[in-house]
Formats: C-alpha cells, sequence, structure tokens
C-alpha cells in the first residue's frame, strides 16, 4: 500500500469518527421530562332555598352540610350530640363540623315565620352524595325540622328539587315548655334551651306530636296556641348551579 492510499483511507475514516463522538455526546444527555398540565379545580355548588311554614316558630339558623356517608338522626335511635345541642339550643356548630361532613354552611340568623332565606354551599374536586338541613323550631323544647341525608348525586346543573320537611322530637329534653327550657323568644329571653342530661319519657328521636301549650292546660307552658304549628314546617329547594 503506497503512501496516498494512507492518506485517503485516514481522510475518510475522520468524518466517521467525528459522527461517533457526536452520537455519544447526544446520547449522554437526560431525557427531557414534560410536566402535564394541573388538572382544572371541578366545583359542585348548590343553592338550598328554605322557607318557613309556621305562624310563630322562628327557625335557628339552618345548617346545611354535604357529605357522602352518615346520618343526622335515625327515628327511633337516641340522637347524636351535635343534634342534641341544635335540637335544644339551636346551636348548629356541632352539625357543621361532624366528622361525616365534607362542606358545611349555616343560615345568617334566625329564619322568622313566613321568610326564606337561599344559602349557597360548594364542594371541589369530590362530588356529594348527599345533603343533610336541620334547624330548631326555636319555641320549643327539642323539636327540629329539616332533611336527612338526601340524595343529590344525579342533580344536573341548572336542575333543582323542592319539597316539604316534617318536624321531629330529639327526644332529648322533656317537653315540659318552660321559659328556662326555651330558648326562643316566647321565654322572654330567660331560656337557655341546652341541658346535657337527658329526661325525656325515651331518649330517641320521632315524629314530633306538637306544642301542648298552657291554653291547652299544661301549667309549665310559656306557650300559647299560637305557638301551635302543623306539618310540614319547611319548604326547601335543592338548585344545582355549577
Amino acid at each position: 500500500m503506497n503512501i496516498s492510499s494512507l492518506k485517503l483511507g485516514a481522510l475518510m475514516l475522520t468524518p466517521l469518527l467525528l459522527l461517533a463522538a457526536c452520537g455519544d455526546s447526544n446520547s449522554s444527555k437526560a431525557p427531557m421530562v414534560v410536566e402535564p398540565p394541573a388538572p382544572t379545580p371541578v366545583d359542585y355548588s348548590y343553592q338550598i332555598t328554605v322557607t318557613n311554614l309556621t305562624h310563630a316558630q322562628p327557625m335557628s339558623p339552618i345548617a346545611v352540610i354535604l357529605h357522602n356517608e352518615g346520618m343526622l338522626w335515625q327515628i327511633g335511635e337516641p340522637a347524636a350530640a351535635a343534634l342534641e345541642l341544635l335540637a335544644e339550643a339551636g346551636d348548629n356548630t356541632e352539625v357543621l363540623t361532624a366528622d361525616m361532613v365534607l362542606a358545611s354552611q349555616s343560615g345568617e340568623g334566625l329564619l322568622m315565620p313566613g321568610m326564606q332565606e337561599s344559602i349557597n354551599i360548594t364542594l371541589t374536586d369530590t362530588m356529594p352524595m348527599m345533603v343533610s338541613i336541620a334547624t330548631m323550631l326555636v319555641n320549643t323544647n327539642d323539636a327540629f325540622t329539616g332533611v336527612n341525608a338526601y340524595d343529590i348525586s344525579n342533580l344536573m346543573v341548572g336542575e333543582s328539587i323542592s319539597f316539604t320537611a316534617r318536624s321531629y322530637d330529639a327526644g332529648t329534653e322533656f317537653n315540659t315548655e318552660t321559659a328556662a327550657s326555651i330558648p326562643g323568644p316566647a321565654s322572654g329571653g330567660e331560656g337557655e334551651g341546652y341541658n346535657e342530661a337527658r329526661d325525656d319519657i325515651a331518649d330517641h328521636v320521632a315524629m314530633h306530636p306538637g306544642v301542648v301549650s298552657s291554653d291547652d292546660g299544661l301549667a309549665t307552658s310559656v306557650l300559647d296556641a299560637g305557638h301551635k304549628f302543623d306539618n310540614p314546617t319547611l319548604s326547601i329547594t335543592i338548585a344545582r348551579t355549577e
């Protein structure tokens, strides 16, 4: 082999070496990682409209909760401590923070007879299966009304459902209707309502039989015939807005 042939071979080999070097350089780079875009939050929003249908029974601040398990009460079973506090004193704080609650909202204040209030509530990224609503009839010992674990899983945006609610007796306080035991205006500001001791005949939730009142011969009662109520006591509309 002559010198010219060696030079030609070297010239042909040089580009191959350069290509190999370039290939090694590219293979040493880390692969590019493309982060997926963050998912857009999904809101499930509802407007709860309640109307007080009674003549002289103000309702305590309305408690609205969204949840996927559990119930606020069961007929024939003892009331939970959170429900007892609401049904005797109109205090909804423990209902709003119960373990099963995914989202909660309270009404602004007393809902007077004949008045209406709308409450908006939203849950993000978890579709609620149920809604529960509860409020106390404050001119009673432990009467409450509302809706318990109502299924809203099939309610589409723009749809609504309306119904009425009956009243229940929490079964935690004997219906003496005394001024000291009633937190509503009928007691003249004397009543605190809540008493931890349970002194009713039967410690379980039942349909409320209605107040007896002083006009009916109950000597301890500060209520009169105007405080009596018939069922239903509450009108409810649930509308899905988002």
